[in-house]
């Protein structure tokens, strides 16, 4: 690949970021709208023409990691893995 397509790739890849980003915020939007449609309605669902959207409360249990540590330095130590991963970064 020539340095000239590798600067076009990368503007490409960051036009195409760009645009996700646009395009995720639209949806965020468009998300709370539907999500004031049911608080204002008083409701967990709504359906239209094929589609269907809830919204409610979902109970979950998750670990702890960093009061297990602060109580338990020596087991979160035995029992701790390091892990190495590439990270790729394109910047402006």
């Amino acid at each position: 690949m020539s340095i000239s397509e590798i600067n076009t790739t990368a503007k490409d890849l960051l036009s195409v970021r760009s645009m996700i980003a646009e395009l995720e915020a639209e949806a965020e939007a468009l998300t709370d709208k539907l999500k004031a449609a049911m608080v204002e309605r008083g409701t967990e669902a709504l359906q239209g023409d094929g589609w269907k959207a809830t919204w409610k409360n979902v109970a979950s249990s998750r670990f702890d990691s960093k009061a297990f540590k602060a109580d338990h330095a020596d087991l979160y130590g035995q029992y701790s893995k390091a892990t190495t991963t590439a990270r790729f970064v394109v910047s402006v």
